[in-house]
């Protein structure tokens, strides 16, 4: 988020006022004096006049290993959807989503000015998956798969395809088309068995057990803030 958007969400100020008092070398950033359009986070000590600004709303960020089965809408009247699987305190909502029958890595937040920005497809943000099929997969079905599937009437973007078993492969997208390996895999004559999401972006599904969630460490919300681009954070 940039600096003057942090300094008004906290009630101190405009955001006018707030780029007035960062050029008059007011504000501080972990002990430096800052500059005007630099981005901070909740992490950073950030002082007006060396005192601390008031407490702001703070900014969630969660790493959630979907099991199979849970739906991923904030509509509560869906049995097994996501937010009351979760039960966090605070009002959440995934950004983007995984089908239902697919388990693994997604993200939540509350932080509405980042989602749009994340899921734009121009921007090609990286989501690995681990996906195996009902039969040994071939070495033309990985090239294929590598090369983009005509689905839908379009043709899918390059894919970064690797074989992690005999039925089983890795693939990397940077678009996110509805039910999109499923129906890659179906164009091409394969089914899957079962899809499990492992990255996206920096951030690895890990050792997280399904059902569990994390938060984001700082270093992966700094990152995270940085790729959805000064859209997500401008003042």
């Amino acid at each position: 988020m940039r600096l003057n958007k942090f300094i008004s969400e906290s009630g101190a100020c405009s955001r006018r006022e707030a780029d007035a008092w960062i050029a008059a070398g007011r504000v501080t950033v972990n002990g430096a004096p800052a500059g005007l359009g630099i981005q901070v986070t909740d992490a950073d000590s950030v002082l007006v006049d060396g005192r601390e600004l008031p407490r702001r709303r703070r900014d969630i960020y969660l790493a959630l290993n979907k099991p199979r089965g849970i739906t991923c809408t904030t509509e509560r009247d869906v049995a097994g959807n996501i937010v009351d699987f979760i039960g966090h305190r605070e009002r959440i909502f995934p950004i983007g989503r995984l089908d239902k029958d697919s388990e693994g890595l997604i993200l939540l937040t509350n932080n509405g000015d980042i989602v749009n920005e994340i899921l734009r497809v121009e921007h090609g943000h990286e989501k690995e998956y681990l996906v195996t099929v009902e039969r040994p997969v071939t070495e033309s079905f990985l090239a294929m798969m590598a090369a983009g599937v005509r689905i839908g009437g379009e043709k899918t973007r390059p894919a970064v395809v690797t074989r992690a078993g005999p039925a089983t492969f890795r693939i990397v997208l940077t678009q996110g088309l509805n039910r999109q390996i499923r129906r890659m895999c179906s164009a091409l004559g394969f089914r899957v068995q079962s899809l499990k999401r492992v990255r996206i972006m920096h951030i690895r599904l890990g050792t997280l057990a399904p059902g569990a969630w994390r938060d984001l460490t700082d270093a992966e919300i700094r990152r995270l803030l940085t790729a959805a681009g000064t859209r997500a954070t401008a003042g």
